[in-house]
């Protein structure tokens, strides 16, 4: 599938995706870039996603865990 983005860099998610991920009006969603790959990753920050994090960070502090990774994204 392919899509187009518009001069303000606004991109449409196909319907079929969109309801496929659960993805509604308001929705957040994650971007990650894969370097070696040139990809941008979008993950929607669904029930199911916040679901799927739970004991991720088992033994560490959580706001430790948060601080690195958004130290992570601004040294992208």
């Amino acid at each position: 599938m392919e899509t187009i983005a518009t001069s303000k860099g606004q991109v449409v998610i196909p319907s079929k995706i969109r309801k496929q991920l659960g993805i509604k009006d308001g929705t957040y969603l994650q971007i990650a870039i894969n370097d070696l790959t040139k990809q941008i990753i979008l993950t929607p920050v669904t029930r199911e996603y916040v679901r799927s994090l739970r004991g991720k960070y088992k033994g560490k502090g959580l706001m430790k865990a948060l601080m690195a990774e958004k130290k992570r994204e601004r040294e992208l």
